[in-house]
């Protein structure tokens, strides 16, 4: 969406967050300690591991992320050391590079010492990333690519869904491959406020345990300071506006979102109906999720 000239000089933008007393970096509950544990004992039996980043906060997915200046982001990749790196979109029924996986998993593996699984002719790998960052997407998307088969794990739009290491899942048949799905796991603390922010607003922390009202505004901040102003067209706004109240009140009437309220009045209390300001930030926060506020690159 355009936005005239004249009307975003006419808004005062924030250039920082304010996060005021807010914490979410000892996030680390007790199925992500009993999964790290499980993986790390798995490890002896892996050839290969397939890391997983949300293309959103990569520094810090495809599908959701605003890649068009990909070339870049591959150098910055590779002058911090990362290689082998492909962008995908598993959500996609036909992804070209879905199928540039197995081959390349193939050539590192076949190219590297093995160890005590040299005798072995089939290759089992392990997925691992962040909560909710799409590890069984990938599986599953590797299943339908490779074995025309469809889904073998469980696939939600909430983190923990996988809360143990699984049973091995075939991927492919030539050769023999097999992944092991694992639990999302976080650091267990996560020493930048606003990285934590970021990986909240991507649905990597439950958001009861930050609020869904700071995602939110983190979430208003960061598409303004980016120049996205989708939200306005989409909730009926006549212009930008830095102000979440405000921005929640027009989405919470856009949507027909309200509740009823109890207020005391010189006569006594009467009940009346107000915008419902929880039901309009979790509106907002879901349609940044599913990419229906465009692509944007937190990072």
């Amino acid at each position: 969406m355009r936005i005239s000239h004249a009307l975003l000089s006419a808004v005062q933008f924030r250039t920082v967050f304010d996060f005021g007393q807010r914490e979410v970096a000892h996030w680390f509950p007790g199925h992500m300690a009993k999964g790290l544990k499980q993986m790390r004992a798995s490890l002896r039996n892996v050839d290969c591991i397939i890391e997983i980043h949300d293309a959103r906060i990569s520094f810090s997915r495809m599908d959701l992320a605003d890649t068009s200046n990909k070339l870049s982001i591959l150098k910055q990749l590779e002058r911090d050391g990362v290689k082998n790196v492909l962008f995908t979109d598993c959500l996609k029924q036909r992804d070209e590079s879905i199928k540039k996986i197995v081959p390349l998993v193939t050539d590192l593996i076949e190219n590297a010492p093995r160890f005590h699984r040299e005798e072995n002719r089939s290759y089992c790998l392990m997925v691992i990333g962040v909560p909710n960052v799409g590890k069984s997407s990938l599986i599953n998307a590797l299943r339908r690519t490779n074995l025309k088969k469809g889904k073998a794990s469980r696939v939600g739009g909430e983190p923990g869904i996988t809360k143990a290491v699984l049973t091995k899942i075939q991927v492919c048949e030539r050769p023999i491959i097999h992944l092991l799905d694992t639990p999302g796991v976080l650091s267990p603390k996560i020493e930048n406020v606003e990285t934590g922010m970021k990986l909240a607003l991507c649905g990597t922390i439950l958001d009861h345990l930050v609020g869904e009202d700071i995602i939110a505004d983190y979430l208003l901040f960061s598409l303004n300071r980016l120049q996205r102003f989708g939200y306005v067209e989409r909730y009926d706004l006549d212009t930008p506006s830095d102000d979440i109240q405000h921005v929640l009140k027009c989405i919470a009437v856009k949507l027909g979102k309200t509740q009823r309220v109890k207020a005391i009045t010189g006569v006594g209390d009467i009940t009346v109906r107000m915008p419902n300001y929880t039901a309009a930030a979790y509106d907002f926060i879901r349609a940044f999720r599913k990419g229906e506020l465009g692509k944007v690159m937190l990072d």
